[in-house]
């Protein structure tokens, strides 16, 4: 018969094995942040017989003044030779990464682009309890020290790149006339659908918008969006392996923590139709600086390859 000390072996040895893996997915889990990827996608929400557009969404960066390293990589994206770029926010965590936001754009503001904000393009992020993510309603409205947001929008703006904060934009890209509606960031409650505008006939409509709740996903649905654009998330930023995200950081499920869904549905009709849309979540390229991690999640850009529906 084991006594006592036996158990204890079996116990410590148990313990001894659960830490080392532990620090092996730690370990493996600050490699994986700096792990960047490249996305492509084929979205069909283009007229038939309509030439494909190539869009660059771009999103969550969360900058330090050391990130030069992903500061070059996004820089580097600008080969792809996309027709739009769309930047759906949280550039930055301190004053001192401006440099580094001016240089990761710099080629990408020559060409068409829209954005939103985030709030940490208005506040810093602050220290938070990582488990709070898991609850149904993590938001925290804790202020962190205030960003110099209005240089970083002066510097899109003066560049030609069109502000979606709350309002609407049209422009001509490659060809294409286009019609977006843009909200200002949902997570902090600053969104405002905005005001229905009869216009011209356009090609393709797409809405943009930092944290993708529900009630702007349903009100661009309803407005007609055939495609939007959206982040936040960080995909889960620490996910599962067969499983995916354990939360989205806001009302938007887990099983769209990322990549390319329909709303209200699973996939849309051809080309939307009344009340459904396309829809696609970025997983982000950074971190909180707080928690600088991904585990089974890695950061990514994605060029979204829009073509004809069948």
């Amino acid at each position: 018969m084991t006594g006592p000390p036996g158990r204890a072996r079996r116990v410590g040895g148990a313990l001894g094995v659960t830490a080392g893996l532990g620090a092996v997915a730690l370990a493996w889990s600050l490699v994986e942040a700096g792990w960047y990827a490249l996305r492509q996608v084929d979205v069909p929400v283009l007229a038939p017989g309509q030439p494909e557009l190539r869009v660059l969404h771009l999103s969550d960066l969360h900058l330090t003044a050391r990130s030069t390293r992903l500061a070059d990589w996004v820089r580097s994206l600008d080969a792809l030779d996309p027709h739009l770029v769309v930047d759906t926010g949280d550039h930055w965590s301190s004053p001192q990464a401006l440099p580094l936001v001016e240089r990761a754009l710099e080629p990408h503001l020559a060409r068409p682009g829209v954005f939103v904000f985030g709030s940490n393009d208005y506040e810093a992020p602050v220290l938070k309890n990582p488990l709070r993510y898991l609850r149904a309603d993590a938001r925290v409205f804790a202020a962190g020290p205030r960003l110099p947001w209005h240089d970083l929008h002066d510097r899109f703006t003066g560049a030609g790149w069109a502000d979606l904060t709350n309002t609407r934009a049209q422009l001509d890209v490659a060809g294409r006339r286009l019609s977006f509606v843009g909200t200002d960031d949902a997570h902090h409650d600053h969104d405002v659908m905005p005001q229905a505008v009869e216009g011209p006939e356009v090609d393709l409509y797409l809405g943009v918008t930092h944290a993708p709740y529900r009630r702007v996903l349903d009100a661009f649905a309803a407005d007609g969006v055939d495609l939007t654009l959206a982040g936040h998330t960080h995909g889960g930023q620490v996910a599962v392996p067969g499983y995916g995200a354990l939360t989205t950081n806001c009302d938007l499920d887990t099983g769209r923590a990322k990549g390319l869904h329909g709303w209200p549905g699973p996939r849309p009709d051809a080309r939307g139709g009344a009340g459904s849309m396309w829809l696609h979540v970025s997983a982000g390229l950074g971190t909180s600086p707080f928690t600088p991690i991904r585990f089974a999640c890695r950061p990514e850009a994605t060029l979204l390859r829009l073509v004809a529906a069948s």
